[in-house]
Parts: structure tokens; sequence; C-alpha cells
């Protein structure tokens, strides 16, 4: 018997007794932040050329935490890579090549408790803060690239004000509620236990009566260029997602490319796509996009290098 069986069979037990009990059983486990990724033998040469610098997110209730950032390249436009829930900035090493190839500037970070960044929790605002301080150490952004979780960090952050010019998700979520779709489908638990969860979620993590639309592509859609890539058969995030993506967003661009949900990232039909879509000069450069209320730790967020 696997551990996510097992896992599954407690929480089942205890929604027989309480909803609540399994609920307060799995917030722990929805918010856990695993081992950190190992880097790819192929992946370190890249790694290695990085400039480095550390910046310190406020995160929810100033409980954020350190985030390593590496930098490659000198061009004037600045491209930001965003990795997923327990990905890395090492991921992207395919990518970097390709976008230093092209002439650009390339940022990407380990988010805190992610990689080689310090720290056992983490949340999405900490994604979001990152980009922010990026963005503070190097002025609008040209486009942003997010993996999964970190690609609707992204557009969450373009959302909350962030500015770039255009944006590249890789299967990726269109809100938080397909997290907890998925995290119900993983373990099995009922519609009490699901709503329990929910609730205890926004009241302990973000003390806000409903932060699930807040972290929402669909409620929140932006106004720079979109190409949303993803695997039709992707079996962690469903296609679907994508989908919802591209109905969302105005204009959004859609490709779809057979590698599973993390593989995408070094699929050569990925790495041209994102590559051409982010160098294409021919893709206006939209306004600016009105900042939505929300949190802003904007002025929070010192770096050292």
């Amino acid at each position: 018997m696997d551990a996510i069986t097992t896992i599954s069979q407690s929480i089942r037990g205890l929604e027989r007794l309480s909803p609540a009990l399994a609920a307060r059983a799995a917030l722990p486990l929805f918010l856990r932040v695993g081992p950190a990724l190992r880097v790819r033998e192929h992946d370190a040469a890249v790694m290695d050329q990085a400039r480095r610098w550390t910046t310190q997110v406020s995160g929810i209730h100033e409980r954020g935490g350190q985030a390593q950032i590496y930098e490659w390249g000198t061009g004037p436009d600045v491209v930001v890579l965003a990795h997923g829930w327990q990905g890395r900035a090492a991921q992207f090493a395919p990518l970097v090549r390709e976008l230093r190839g092209a002439g650009f500037r390339v940022v990407a970070f380990d988010a805190p408790a992610h990689g080689a960044a310090p720290g056992r929790r983490t949340y999405i605002v900490d994604w979001v803060d990152t980009i922010r301080a990026i963005q503070a150490r190097h002025g609008a952004l040209h486009a942003l690239v997010g993996h999964s979780f970190g690609g609707l960090a992204a557009l969450m952050a373009v959302a909350e004000g962030v500015q770039v010019r255009r944006i590249v998700t890789a299967s990726a979520p269109a809100d938080a509620d397909a997290l907890f779709r998925g995290f119900r489908a993983q373990l099995g638990y009922g519609a009490d236990t699901d709503r329990v969860l929910r609730a205890r979620f926004a009241r302990t993590v973000f003390d806000e009566p409903d932060p699930i639309a807040r972290v929402s592509a669909v409620a929140h859609p932006v106004g720079a260029p979109v190409l949303v890539a993803h695997d039709p058969g992707d079996r962690r995030m469903p296609h679907s997602e994508a989908r919802r993506l591209r109905r969302a967003l105005p204009g959004a661009q859609g490709v779809d490319i057979a590698a599973g949900h993390s593989a995408i990232l070094r699929a050569d039909a990925f790495l041209d796509a994102a590559t051409a879509f982010v160098a294409r000069s021919d893709i206006p450069v939209p306004p600016p996009h009105p900042r939505r209320p929300a949190r802003d730790s904007s002025a929070r967020v010192p770096a050292t290098a």
C-alpha cells in the first residue's frame, strides 16, 4: 500500500466521524512542501552560470520567507520564469538557454521552501511578492513564463499590478478551485469535507472571506497577450484548465504539446513555441493593467545582492 492510499483511507475514516476532523487533518497535507526537487545533471551547468541574489518576501501575515533569484544575460528585456509547486528554477534550464540565445536577460527563482531557498512553508502570494521584487529591481518586465502553480501565480501577479508585455503558461490551472478539485480527487473525500477544508483554508491561511475568488485568472483576466501551453493528456492538471484559460483571457493563444505535466518544459515544441512568442515583435504592448484591490506588500520586499 503506497503513502497516498494510506493517507486517503485515513482522511475518509475521519470523515465518517466528522468532516471537520477530516478537513483539519487534510489542510496540512494540502499546504505541505515536500523535499526539494533535485537538479538534473545536464541542467546544473546552466545554474552554475547564473548570477545570484536573494529577496525577503513578506507573505501572508508577514510570514513570508527568502526566495533565491538566478539571473543570466544582460539584455534590456527581462523574462521572468516561475516554477510550480514542488518545483525549482533549474527545471527551466532548457528555456534559459533558448532565451539567452535570443538576447534576453532571464531571471528565475526558487520560491520560499523550494529548491535552494530556505523554509518549510509557502503560499502563492510568495510567488507574487517575488515577481514584484524582481520588477522593483529591473522595471517593467518583457515576459512572464509560469509552469503549473507558477503559471497561476504569474497571472495573479499581473492582475495585481505587475507590468508585463506578454505571458506564457505551461500546465497551469485557471484558478485555485482547480487545486482543491485535484486534491479532493487524489484523496477521495466528500463534498462536506471539501466545503469545510476550503473554509478552514480561507480562515487559517488568508484571513479573507473568499481567497479562492482572488486566486483566479478567470475572475480577474489580464489584458496582456497570453500563450497557454498544455498536454491534452496531462494527468496532474487536466487539459480542461487550459480551455478555461483560453476562454477567459482575451485573445489568448493555445498550443497543445503531448509531453507530460512537467516534461513539457523540456519538450522542443514548447521551447520553440515559448521562445517564438516571447521574441515576437508584432505583438502590441498592452496598456498598464489596472491593479485590483489586494494586499500590497510591494513596499516590503527588500532585495539583497
